[in-house]
Formats: structure tokens, C-alpha cells, sequence
């Protein structure tokens, strides 16, 4: 048994006592004790001097001191349970407190805290209930002040939501009463310490070798992409997987809200949005660094996520001799991307007619990818969609592959099958004015790569 479950026996004859929580379950007297000890280590030790040792060392320190606080309250414990109790209070003195579990477990791709009380993980794109709790929602709220203000943002009362990120990158939205009804809201998108590759995208069927070829030659040869889905869909993801196509020596700019981009280039220069202050001052959009990013000189532009007014500099951009850009979009289907797109430029206050903004994105745009997250929690790119051009003030479109789906097996998994649909497009004459040329079967409809 570990130390959470035998910890209510001895130690309410000691801290529980004192503390008013005899009878207390396992888990609410461990935090209790955790608490406890956190208090009398940080009464024993000078944080300052800590903060300038070894984080090895530091542990070792710690150790030794709980040890001793557990031996003078003759609490049982044994070696590795007195570990785990250090390691714990290490995490809530230069950590995040009980988030940094879930942050070491390589299997949670999602952290959901819905207030002190309780706290979900994604693994494999499934929800699933933790064990992990704060000890109420001030210390909650001292682990989000401690998130935020590692990357110069804040939050409090009038400034009640924020987006912020962690040192590995992972990003980070909270938001806190009044705003939050019941207590303090944390979203943690984790990403990984190695990023995707294509290749671990094929062995996830998340799309097929002639899906992966394609969106290669899309990438060096400059095609303007625009990536569609929903929250969760793997957006990001496939953005990393195209800008890893992009040749080392080309200038790379990308403009977020949340850097969370891991481009391994050597050339890549990173911008970052930045909210007002609390005097509603000095806050930079994306579409001031959208255009600050054209004094750079760069080779292609990178846009985290369109989601305003910024949408028509990015097609301005995109028109403008910044060919191969990339951008993502929250979207259903292709064709809805495309809605989004319009109303988005609308907000930009020039007055544009339908027709000519709709102009702008079918020669700014050539290539549309709609990622999507099945019922099943895996993601699939379901539709690889060429812009044509227009007929009358409507934008053509045509896809060149596509994901089927065919039922739902009894474990609940997502059946179908990806395929070209046998249309050849027109940007092959630009691939191959690139040098590249695509074998004719990868768009034979006939090949059919079944999903298991």
C-alpha cells in the first residue's frame, strides 16, 4: 500500500488532530500531511539559497529535512514513500504542485483542471478522471499566478482569463472567478518533447503515404495551405509536419497567440501576440505582427491560428511575393474554412463587396486540408481540397483525396478508408515547374488504404 492509503492510521494521531480531520479519507489526510511538511520545510530553509543549487541537490535537501520532520512526528513512512513526499513538496516549492505528475507522463497529450476539486487528462483521445486535487482553489490559484507570471502575463479579478505557456511549451488558457462561476478553470494543451514526425503520423493512419508525398511537394513548392478542423484535430500538429518541409535556408516568421510551433529550421524567427495591461494599454494583435512581420524580409510566413482581422494582411501577404505561407483555422469542412475566411476579412473595416474578397482568397489560397477528431479520439485528415478559381462569386473547389468513413466497429472505433478521387489537380504544373513530379497513381481512386 502506498503512503496516500496508509498515511489516515498513525497520522491522525499527530498532524490530523491538530488539524481538525480525524477520520479523514487517505487522500485528504496525505494532502494534509503534504501541506504540513511544505509549511515546516519552508520554515526550516532559505528559498534563495535553494534556488541557486542543483535541482538534484535541492531534492537531496529537502529529503533529508522531511525525513526528519516525519521522524520527530513519528509519522510511518517508508524509503519510497518518504521520496514520493519529497518529491511531491520539491514540485509545490519550484513546480506546479500536483500538475507536475501529469506533466511528466508522456501519455497525457490534454490537462483539464475544473476547479481544486477535480482534474481530467486526455490519453490517446479518450477523457479520464485523475486522482490529482489542489488543496482548495487559492492554491490553485497560486500555481495559475505562478504559470502566468513566468511569461509576463497576469490575472486577477478584472483581467479574469489568460493564455500563457510552460517552459516546455505547452499552452496554457485559465480563467477565474467572476468569470468562472465554480472556482478556477485550467486548459493545458501538452506537447511533446519530440514532435510528430509523418512517419508517426502514417502509423496512426492519421493519412496515407501519397497523402504525406503530397502535402511534402505542397511545402517546397511554395503552395499557399490553409489547415481547417475543429479544437483538438491536430491543426498544430499537421502545421509542424508542413513547416518541416520547408528547405533549411529560407527566412521563416511565425506570428501566435500561444507560441507553440516547434520548427526545428535554422532560420525561424518567433512572434508572439501580447494582451493590454491593466490600464488597457500596450497590447500587440496578430494582425500589427502580421504586418511587422513583412518589414522582415521573410521567405514565408507562419500564422498560428486566423481568427480576426489579420486574415485580410495574411492574404495580402500571401498575394504579395510571401509564397508558401501556412495558416490554420477553426473550421468543419473546406468550403466553411472559406466562410470563416470572408467573415474574418470583413472585420477589417474596408468595406470589401463579397465578390472581391472572395477574389482575394481563391488567388491567395490554393490548397485547403481539413483535419478532423473521430468519435473514436483519433485524428484524420479527412480532405485534401484544391482552389480553382472563381465562377461568378462562387470559389471552385475540387478535392483530390479524401477519408470515407463506413461504420463504427464494437470497441467504438471509427472504420473507413482513405483514397484520391481520381482528379488530377492543376498545381502539378507548378510542382513541376519546382521539380517535382508526382507518380500518376497517387491519384489512381483504385488504391484504397483501409483504416483498422
Amino acid at each position: 500500500m502506498s503512503l496516500r492509503e496508509q498515511i489516515s492510521g498513525q497520522f491522525v494521531k499527530s498532524f490530523g488532530e491538530r488539524n481538525g480531520a480525524p477520520g479523514a479519507m487517505a487522500q485528504s489526510a496525505y494532502q494534509t500531511l503534504k501541506r504540513n511538511v511544505h509549511q515546516a520545510v519552508l520554515d526550516h530553509v532559505e528559498l534563495e539559497r535553494l534556488s541557486r543549487l542543483p535541482a538534484d541537490q535541492v531534492r537531496e535537501e529537502i529529503g533529508s529535512l522531511i525525513g526528519r520532520i516525519l521522524d520527530e512526528e513519528r509519522t510511518p513512512a517508508n524509503d519510497q514513500e518518504r521520496k514520493q513526499l519529497a518529491l511531491d513538496v520539491y514540485d509545490e516549492m519550484f513546480g506546479f504542485g500536483p500538475l507536475e505528475v501529469l506533466l511528466r507522463d508522456p501519455t497525457v497529450s490534454d490537462i483539464l483542471v475544473n476547479t481544486s476539486k477535480q482534474t481530467y487528462v486526455e490519453r490517446k483521445g479518450r477523457l479520464e478522471l485523475t486522482d490529482v486535487t489542489f488543496y482548495d482553489d487559492a492554491h490553485l490559484m497560486k500555481v495559475i499566478e505562478k504559470i502566468v507570471s513566468r511569461v509576463g502575463r497576469r490575472i486577477d479579478e478584472s483581467s479574469p482569463m489568460v493564455d500563457a505557456r510552460l517552459p516546455d511549451g505547452s499552452r496554457v488558457n485559465a480563467i477565474i472567478p467572476p468569470s468562472a462561476i465554480d472556482g478556477p478553470l485550467v486548459s493545458i494543451r501538452r506537447f511533446a518533447v519530440n514532435p510528430l514526425q509523418v512517419s508517426d503520423l502514417i502509423d496512426l493512419q492519421t493519412l496515407t503515404p501519397p497523402m504525406a508525398q503530397l502535402l511534402d511537394a505542397l511545402a517546397r513548392a511554395k503552395v499557399n495551405i490553409l489547415v481547417s478542423g475543429g479544437t483538438g484535430s491536430g491543426k498544430t500538429t499537421l502545421l509542424n509536419i508542413l513547416s518541416g518541409f520547408i528547405p533549411e535556408q529560407e527566412r521563416v516568421v511565425t506570428i501566435e497567440d500561444a507560441a507553440e510551433l516547434q520548427l526545428r529550421q535554422p532560420h525561424v524567427l518567433r512572434l508572439e501576440t501580447r494582451p493590454p495591461n491593466i490600464e488597457g494599454r500596450g497590447e500587440i494583435t496578430q494582425r500589427t505582427l502580421v504586418r511587422n512581420a513583412l518589414r522582415m524580409r521573410p521567405d514565408r510566413i507562419i500564422l498560428g491560428e486566423v481568427r480576426g482581422a489579420e486574415a485580410l494582411d495574411m492574404l495580402a501577404a500571401m498575394n504579395t511575393g510571401h509564397e508558401g505561407s501556412l495558416a490554420t483555422i477553426h473550421a468543419n469542412t473546406p468550403r466553411d474554412a472559406l466562410t470563416r475566411l470572408e467573415n474574418m476579412i470583413s472585420l477589417a473595416g474596408m468595406g470589401l463587396p463579397p465578390k472581391t474578397m472572395r477574389q482575394q482568397i481563391a488567388s491567395a489560397i490554393s490548397v485547403v486540408i481539413q483535419a478532423t477528431r473521430l468519435t473514436d479520439g483519433r485524428r484524420k485528415i479527412v480532405s485534401i481540397q484544391e482552389l480553382t478559381g472563381m465562377e461568378g462569386e462562387i470559389i471552385n473547389m475540387q478535392e483530390i483525396f479524401a477519408f470515407k468513413r463506413s461504420g463504427v466497429d464494437k470497441s467504438g472505433a471509427v472504420r473507413g478508408h482513405f483514397a484520391a478521387t481520381g482528379v488530377r489537380p492543376k498545381f502539378a504544373e507548378r510542382l513541376h515547374a519546382f521539380g517535382i513530379d508526382l507518380p500518376d497513381e497517387i491519384y489512381d481512386p483504385a488504391r484504397r488504404y483501409e483504416t483498422t
